[in-house]
C-alpha cells in the first residue's frame, strides 16, 4: 500500500463515511444547515436528494454527530422491503420485540419508546437511506410514522435520502399527503473544480499529508476534476488509483500523465474492445500482419497527440462514499 510511501496516517480515499472527511461545498452546508434547523425546529419530514456518490450517507451521518446529545437517531438501510417487514426491520433496530408482526402491537410499543425518549428531553430521529427504493405502500407506512405527535411537537423527525429518483416518486399523486407533509429538501450539487481541488486536499490533509510540497499537480487535479464530473465517489476512486500507479512507479508526485493512465485502467468499455480484437486476432490478419505485430509497430510512435484528451471513465464501480 502507499501509505508509508506517501507518509499517510491512514487511507485518504476510504470507502466508508467517515463524517471526518465531510467537505463542506456549498450545497453540502446549505443542506447541513437546512436539516440541522429542521430537525431542532421540530418540522417532521425532511429529506436530502443527490445523485448517486455525493455524500449523502456522510453528511447524514455527521448530522447524526452534531445532534447526538439532543436526539436518538436511527438509521435504516434496507429499504426492499413490505410494510410489514419495514415496520419489523425498525423494531429490531430498536430492539423492541416485534410481537410476532402484530402491527397493532408494533404501533403501541412504538409509540411508547417515542414517549419515553420525549420525557428524557430527546428527540427520535429516523433516517431512512435509499429511501428511492421505497414501495408506494411502505412510504404509506413512513407517512404514518409521522403522525406520532403530542400537542406541542411530532414525537419523531424522519429524513428521507435518496437519488433523483426519490424526487420523481415524492412528486407522484398516489402519495400526496406524505408531500404535503415534507417540510424541506435539502439537494446536493456535484462539485466545481475548485471546489475539487479543496475537496482533495482536505481529504489528504485529514489523513496526515504533510504538504511539504503538493502531491497532486495542477495539471492533474485539473484532470480529476473534469473526468469525475465532480462527484465525490468518482473524485475517491481515481484518486486512489492514482496513489497506487505513484507507489508502483516511486513516483513522489502524481501527474496528469498518471491520472490519464489511471482513467484508461477505469474505461471498462476498452475491455469489451481488447476481446474484439483478440477474436479479430484469431481470424488471422489478410496483410500478414497481427493486431500484436501492429500494436507493438505503433508504440514507437511519438505519443504526445493523445495527451490533450481525456479518457471517459466508467466509474459505476467506484468507491462507495467519500
Amino acid at each position: 500500500m502507499f501509505l508509508d510511501y506517501y507518509k499517510l496516517r491512514e487511507q485518504p480515499f476510504g470507502v466508508t463515511p467517515d463524517p471526518r472527511y465531510l467537505f463542506q461545498s456549498r450545497t453540502h452546508r446549505e443542506a447541513m444547515a437546512s436539516l440541522f434547523c429542521g430537525v431542532t425546529g421540530g418540522r417532521g419530514f425532511m429529506a436530502v436528494i443527490a445523485r448517486p456518490g455525493m455524500g449523502k450517507t456522510t453528511l447524514l451521518f455527521q448530522l447524526a454527530q452534531r445532534i447526538d446529545a439532543t436526539a436518538k437517531t436511527l438509521f435504516l438501510f434496507q429499504t426492499h422491503a413490505s410494510p410489514r417487514d419495514f415496520l419489523r426491520s425498525l423494531m429490531a433496530d430498536l430492539g423492541i420485540p416485534d410481537e410476532d408482526g402484530d402491527l397493532v402491537k408494533i404501533h403501541s410499543k412504538l409509540n411508547q419508546m417515542l414517549v419515553r425518549e420525549y420525557r428524557k428531553g430527546k428527540r427520535f430521529v429516523l433516517i431512512i437511506d435509499e429511501a428511492q427504493n421505497l414501495d408506494t405502500s411502505v412510504l404509506e407506512v413512513v407517512r404514518m410514522l409521522s403522525n406520532f405527535e403530542n400537542s406541542a411537537q411530532k414525537l419523531i423527525q424522519i429524513i428521507l435520502s435518496g437519488q433523483p429518483q426519490l424526487a420523481r416518486k415524492l412528486a407522484s399523486p398516489e402519495i400526496i399527503q406524505l408531500r404535503q407533509r415534507l417540510s424541506m429538501v435539502a439537494r446536493l450539487k456535484p462539485f466545481t473544480i475548485e471546489e475539487t481541488c479543496l475537496y482533495i486536499d482536505h481529504r489528504l490533509r485529514t489523513a496526515g499529508y504533510d504538504f511539504q510540497y503538493p502531491l497532486f499537480t495542477a495539471a492533474a487535479t485539473a484532470l480529476i476534476a473534469r473526468s469525475s464530473e465532480g462527484i465525490p465517489r468518482n473524485i475517491n476512486n481515481i484518486c486512489f488509483n492514482s496513489l497506487l500507479l505513484g507507489r508502483a512507479l516511486e513516483k513522489q508526485e502524481i501527474t496528469r500523465q498518471m491520472v490519464c493512465d489511471v482513467l484508461a485502467d477505469l474505461d471498462l468499455s476498452t475491455l469489451e474492445n481488447e476481446d474484439s480484437v483478440r477474436l479479430d486476432d484469431a481470424a488471422g490478419d489478410p496483410d500478414g500482419e497481427s493486431r500484436d505485430d501492429h500494436h507493438r509497430r505503433s508504440e514507437h510512435r511519438p505519443q504526445n497527440e493523445h495527451l490533450g484528451v481525456a479518457p471517459t471513465p466508467d466509474l459505476t464501480l467506484g468507491v462507495e462514499t467519500p
